[in-house]
């Protein structure tokens, strides 16, 4: 049998809540970062998961995508303060 988009979307909820509640086990100062992760995990859904057999591997390409995003911005805002 096939996979499913909506088994492989479930497990990537999966893994952002079990990020997001690992936060827990980390110092203060790392809290705010695991729960970003789990956020940036949840912003990419039927696009990315189309793509991927694997859970996990969905789940790291859109914290990727996120992380370049976000240098992208940095540098922009860079490039107007110059």
């Amino acid at each position: 049998m096939g996979r499913s988009v909506a088994s492989i979307r479930q497990e990537v909820k999966r893994i952002a809540e079990r990020w997001g509640k690992t936060k827990r086990a980390l110092r203060k100062e790392d809290q705010l970062y695991a729960e970003k992760l789990a956020e940036m995990t949840k912003r990419h859904s039927n696009e990315v998961f189309y793509l991927f057999d694997d859970a996990l591997e969905a789940a790291v390409f859109s914290v990727l995508i996120e992380i370049m995003k976000e240098i992208d911005e940095i540098k922009a805002n860079q490039d107007v303060d110059s």
